[in-house]
């Protein structure tokens, strides 16, 4: 095997140590909103807990790539792939924040009484979820048309975000004593809404990969 078709093997294993990663930080946010809904205190906590583990997989496949470089030397086009990695895993990384960001109120919430019936964070949550998916899938599979069409999913969660937030604001207005239980709604609801914002820049970082254009792409452009 030569040094070039070596470099791709490598690289090939850490993209999949990256969708790994990613499969920890969907299952962190799915559980997240699971604990919400059942208000579990104690998967709350635990979620809480397998954060850690979250970031020692970033610092991982940053210490893999990192050497990966100092013994390949790779060429500028092979850069674009690792210097998407990089940023990749800090995405994956804060998203799992978010989710333990979501379970650390599920435990301030503790046992109260819900302000409404969960519909629309849960929906809001799945849809980002597979964006983080498919962002990571137009990743490996080097798809900027598939990436540029989970941007276009954000417009959704900002949507819903919207509807959400305004729906919360007038409980607070109706009923002051619903503002404590409205705010931490309004919270979750901002995580997930971020957790979504991540996963669009994971799919800027794919198109530039694939096309060499460094931009911010906007749905309203596609």
């Amino acid at each position: 095997m030569d040094k070039r078709e070596n470099f791709q093997k490598m690289l090939q294993e850490d993209k999949q140590e990256v969708m790994l990663m990613g499969d920890l930080v969907e299952k962190a946010l799915s559980r997240s909103i699971e604990a919400l809904k059942k208000r579990d205190l104690n998967l709350g906590h635990q979620i809480i807990a397998d954060d850690a583990r979250i970031n020692e997989k970033r610092f991982e496949i940053e210490k893999k790539t990192i050497e990966l470089i100092a013994a390949q030397h790779p060429v500028a086009s092979e850069l674009n792939a690792i210097v998407a990695i990089l940023n990749i895993i800090i995405e994956l990384e804060r998203i799992g924040d978010y989710a333990a960001g979501i379970a650390k109120i599920v435990v301030m919430i503790g046992d109260e009484s819900p302000l409404k019936p969960l519909i629309d964070i849960p929906r809001m949550c799945d849809i980002t979820i597979e964006m983080i998916h498919n962002s990571l899938k137009s990743f490996i599979e080097n798809d900027s048309k598939g990436a540029v069409q989970v941007i276009g999913m954000d417009e959704v969660v900002d949507s819903m975000y919207d509807q959400i937030f305004r729906e919360l604001l007038t409980f607070m207005m109706t009923d002051p004593k619903t503002v404590n239980r409205a705010t931490r709604l309004i919270w979750v609801a901002h995580n997930i809404e971020r957790a979504a914002d991540r996963a669009t820049n994971i799919c800027e970082r794919v198109v530039y990969t694939v096309t060499g254009k460094m931009e911010e792409i906007g749905a309203s452009k596609y």
